[in-house]
């Protein structure tokens, strides 16, 4: 047994049981809390030259630097510190892949640029062949790509117009042969309106104009979850899910009620639980994964996300002062720390 594939093994062993080396305590890494660190950011958002605009706050105007200076404390135990080098030498001649949405998007940039700023040396090439961007570190012969498919499942073009199918995942035939995948979907869900990019939804044999959405949700990760215990080999292909990235557009969440959304917002919430709770939609993935047969790993980002009222672009976004992007996070930001996770994951 190879050691990549010996590594997948007991990672998911580990997590799985709940423990981690550290201090002989448990340790979870998604329980802890954001502690104040100088030696943060793990880089300088002008040290990577391709951040997309709606991420650059600081480029974008932002002027307080606060909130780039935490570190999440993990309970019982210490993350180790990101080692962008050791990163690219374990995935050399392998490839990565995130499939979601501008979340995934968001993640996937943080870890370009995590890589980037720690090989600044190694030369790099960014390609897009239809949905998917390919960024290749070519020193490594390391392929970290971005599938953007939000609902994951299928939205197909019809004489009756665009019917998001429930049971086709036909996207899936990118994903084979992979050796780390980080799926992600949520944010789309609730689209209505104009910003709703199907006209009927498709369950089974049913049209439907439209349904409970959560129950749609439900029954797209099941398709999903069955597409990947039919076709990944886990001693070939690691697995993730992230889970629900949230969004700051209520201050009564997080006990502020005069706080309209994340505007102003300079420093996490220093406590180990939001008082807003847990968003349903993680019960539902987590439901979704506890029945699948293949091992997959849930990236659980949303209780450390939801303290971060702090990270989110604002009006430092693509919206400038008119506009206001509370759901996706600033880089540098919150998405390197769901990378840190991601790698001490991996170790």
């Amino acid at each position: 047994m190879g050691s990549w594939v010996q590594g997948v093994l007991f990672i998911f062993v580990v997590v799985c049981i709940g423990n981690a080396v550290g201090s002989g305590e448990k340790c979870d890494f998604f329980q802890g809390i954001w502690v104040r660190d100088e030696t943060y950011p793990l880089y300088k958002p002008e040290e990577c030259p391709f951040i997309e605009r709606e991420f650059n706050c600081q480029k974008n105007g932002r002027m307080d630097d606060s909130y780039l200076k935490f570190r999440w404390q993990p309970q019982g135990c210490a993350l180790q510190r990101f080692d962008g080098q050791d990163f690219l030498e374990r995935f050399r001649g392998k490839s990565i892949m995130f499939i979601g949405d501008s979340l995934s998007r968001n993640q996937w940039q943080s870890l370009t640029c995590m890589l980037h700023t720690s090989a600044p040396r190694a030369q790099y090439n960014i390609t897009r062949v239809g949905d998917v961007s390919i960024f290749t570190f070519m020193d490594y012969d390391v392929k970290v790509m971005l599938d953007r498919s939000v609902y994951l499942v299928d939205v197909v073009d019809e004489k009756i117009g665009r019917v998001l199918k429930l049971d086709s995942i036909q996207g899936g035939k990118l994903w084979k042969n992979i050796d780390m995948l980080i799926f992600n979907t949520w944010h789309w869900w609730n689209r209505r309106g104009p910003l709703q990019p199907w006209d009927y939804i498709q369950t089974g044999k049913k049209i439907l104009k439209d349904m409970d959405r959560m129950i749609a949700f439900e029954e797209a990760l099941t398709t999903w979850a069955n597409w990947v215990d039919l076709n990944i080999d886990p001693t070939k292909s690691k697995v993730f899910f992230q889970g629900v990235s949230p969004s700051h557009y209520n201050g009564t969440s997080w006990g502020e009620p005069g706080a309209k959304n994340c505007v102003h917002e300079k420093e996490p919430l220093l406590v180990s639980t939001y008082p807003g709770g847990l968003p349903p939609a993680l019960g539902v993935q987590k439901s979704v994964l506890s029945k699948m047969k293949k091992p997959v790993l849930l990236l659980d980002v949303t209780n450390l996300s939801l303290l971060r009222k702090d990270g989110h672009p604002s009006m430092y976004g693509l919206g400038g002062p008119t506009g206001m992007d509370c759901s996706h996070w600033c880089l540098a930001g919150v998405p390197d720390t769901w990378n840190e996770i991601l790698y001490n994951l991996i170790l």
